[in-house]
């Protein structure tokens, strides 16, 4: 069985794409209500290959090539979910998934409410996001902030292998609706992936490295670059304890707050605009809630508040390692 085929069944190195689509495998091969939608996620894969080898071993039944009409795959899924299924739609890219947007926030996001908890929406969105592939306009932005505003919806995004395959079957088992956001320019990072450990919950912050000086926090692709910060840090002198958020709504604040209290500093950093953000809101959260124990005000590294730029630009607008350290810097500086 090649690569993109895979049945996890001991520990592996994978990709995050292929952690991903074991994860999908896992999903379906469990539970036959699950079925997949979205454009050109048959034969070809997906335009990631996320998908790939699934429609030749579940049938065009289970994993459905859909037209060019994201308005029409939504509401396809939110009908197969309340005829009880559990489909999870691909958007080819994040810029895409705005034609969809009144079909999630004023139909997906609001039927169990609606309904008085009577219908469940067992929907998983999984919306490819962010910078570093050197692409066009509409294919390299980070929507997240729009579904975390959006009360009813789950926003959850993996920063590594082990977390893709696990969060995505927990994603599916949800029955609220997931919008489930993968770092694209990550989907060839490997990492270790066990079938057989222990599962964290869907919404739970993990440290990811200890340090003393200053909390970062980030999500998806940021925490790498957190983790390269981290490193030249370390080489200076600083230890930097790296939080991955790994749930954008809701949040889990106790290990943030627990960091903060050791610390004393945050930095949060994102590669979306900075005004009205995730960013934002987890800045005013701590400064509410852990102000007496902060040596210095909170602050983010984010995009520009501009529409993302053509790709040659891209590097200038997204945050890298070197001004999350200037942050830490001037938050060490106070």
């Amino acid at each position: 069985m090649s690569e993109a085929h895979i049945t996890l069944t001991e520990r592996e190195s994978l990709p995050i794409s292929k952690a991903i689509n074991a994860g999908l495998r896992a999903a379906m091969a469990g539970d036959e209500r699950v079925v997949l939608m979205g454009e050109d996620i048959g034969p070809l894969g997906g335009v990631f290959r996320v998908t790939d080898g699934l429609q030749r071993d579940f049938g065009s039944a289970r994993v459905i090539d859909t037209p060019l009409a994201e308005a029409g795959i939504v509401g396809s899924a939110i009908g197969l979910a309340m005829a009880g299924y559990r489909p999870v739609v691909e958007i080819q890219f994040d810029g895409f998934v705005f034609p969809a947007f009144n079909q999630i926030v004023t139909q997906l996001a609001k039927l169990t409410s609606r309904t008085d908890g009577k219908q469940s929406m067992p929907v998983v969105i999984r919306l490819p996001y962010g910078g570093h592939i050197g692409a066009v306009e509409h294919h390299q932005e980070s929507p997240e902030a729009y579904f975390a505003h959006t009360a009813g919806l789950r926003v959850v995004a993996p920063s590594n292998a082990h977390d893709a395959y696990w969060m995505i079957q927990q994603a599916i088992k949800s029955d609220d609706p997931v919008i489930f956001m993968e770092p694209k320019a990550k989907y060839w990072q490997k990492g270790e992936v066990d079938p057989h450990a222990l599962a964290a919950p869907l919404h739970r912050t993990a440290v990811v490295r200890a340090g003393s000086d200053c909390t970062v926090v980030g999500f998806g692709a940021m925490v790498t670059t957190l983790l390269q910060a981290a490193d030249l840090a370390a080489s200076e002198g600083t230890t930097l304890e790296v939080l991955d958020l790994r749930s954008i709504s809701p949040i889990d604040y106790d290990p943030i707050l627990a960091s903060v209290q050791k610390t004393g500093r945050l930095v949060v950093a994102q590669e979306a605009q900075g005004n009205a953000s995730v960013g934002s809101e987890i800045a005013a959260t701590i400064a509410e809630r852990a102000f007496y124990a902060l040596q210095a005000p909170p602050l983010r590294v984010s995009g520009f508040d501009v529409p993302f730029p053509a790709a040659k630009l891209e590097g200038v607008y997204l945050p890298d390692a070197d001004r999350v350290l200037e942050a830490v810097d001037r938050a060490l500086d106070y």
